[in-house]
């Protein structure tokens, strides 16, 4: 459901570099001057992840020159992208929180169009790169990762990586961030209930510094992709899956066992190995169950403490107003 945000009066730009010491000042520039033009307050917060060339250096000197608008963060090494979002989401102050990549491929000109779909109710707006500039080994991936992603969770989009987003700050506080989750932003969202607006981008190709990008990153979105997936359907009913497979299990373990105990009959030598393969399946069913438990009672006990609703609006009559129309139609009488 989209929210029309009443007022925005201040944006936070969130941004985790790892040696880009060459476009802090670049980037910097190019979204001081968008916001100069929408005027409205900002802030910048850079997070260097483990630089090992003269990136803090550069963040240093922004923010002395800049007091007040940057704010530099070091991390003491290399912590990954995720947990330096993490930073920046409770650091952040400002009422629209853009996430931008440091290697000045995401264009600062783009941003008005991002407050602009913010201003219309949409929780998350993320960019879709449709023309890149990457190698076709960066590209492919992605491509085929989206539309996977896309299909699993049902929140429809051509990028779920676009590290290039912007954000209602209640979408920020709201979702946990680590491991590789970043990319996972509006999917997790979508959970809460936040809709997510795409918006077509220019693409710029790397200017100065080198990919982060690996064959790493993609085994690393398959299984996130895999525990999204999972947080979806089951996230607040993990015995529901863990039944499942104990379900399968015991069906299984019967059939082996059935054939294992008719062979045996028979003379077979199979027999014996039928019969222990279905006892493995019904040590399967056993431990599905308690895993399923285990969980079952952490739900449990989380609910017990903080079990946050995503109650986006409320409107009642106080105490004094409902116990006044009370009063009158008791007089009435």
């Amino acid at each position: 459901m989209k929210l029309p945000i009443q007022t925005i009066n201040s944006v936070s730009f969130v941004i985790p570099a790892m040696n880009e010491e060459q476009t802090l000042e670049t980037l910097f520039n190019g979204i001081s001057s968008q916001m100069e033009e929408l005027r409205l307050d900002f802030e910048v917060l850079f997070i260097d992840d483990g630089s090992t060339d003269r990136t803090w250096t550069e963040m240093s000197r922004l923010a002395s020159l800049n007091p007040g608008t940057v704010r530099a963060f070091r991390f003491r090494r290399n912590m990954g992208k995720a947990d330096a979002l993490a930073l920046g989401y409770e650091e952040a102050t400002g009422d629209v929180v853009f996430t931008m990549d440091a290697d000045l491929q995401d264009d600062p000109n783009e941003i008005p169009r991002f407050i602009e779909k913010i201003r219309e109710g949409y929780g998350i707006v993320t960019g879709y790169k449709k023309k890149r500039y990457d190698p076709w080994h960066k590209v492919l991936p992605s491509r085929v990762f989206n539309a996977v992603l896309s299909k699993l969770v049902g929140v429809k989009l051509h990028d779920h990586n676009c590290g290039f987003k912007a954000y209602r700050r209640e979408v920020t506080q709201a979702l946990p961030m680590y491991g590789e989750m970043h990319r996972m932003v509006p999917s997790l969202a979508s959970f809460e209930g936040f809709e997510t607006a795409e918006l077509v981008v220019q693409h710029h190709p790397r200017q100065f510094g080198e990919s982060k990008y690996g064959v790493k990153r993609i085994l690393c979105g398959i299984f996130d992709m895999t525990t999204v997936s999972f947080l979806k359907t089951y996230r607040n009913r993990p015995m529901h899956f863990f039944g499942r497979i104990a379900l399968v299990s015991v069906l299984f373990a019967t059939l082996l066992l059935a054939s294992g105990l008719g062979a045996s009959l028979l003379g077979l030598a199979v027999g014996s190995f039928l019969g222990m393969t279905g006892m493995m399946g019904v040590m399967l069913a056993v431990l599905s169950i308690g895993m399923g438990l285990q969980l079952e009672h952490r739900v449990y006990e989380s609910m017990k403490i903080q079990h946050d609703l995503p109650v986006s609006d409320r409107k009642e009559l106080s105490p004094n107003s409902s116990r006044h129309h009370r009063n009158n139609i008791s007089l009435a009488a």
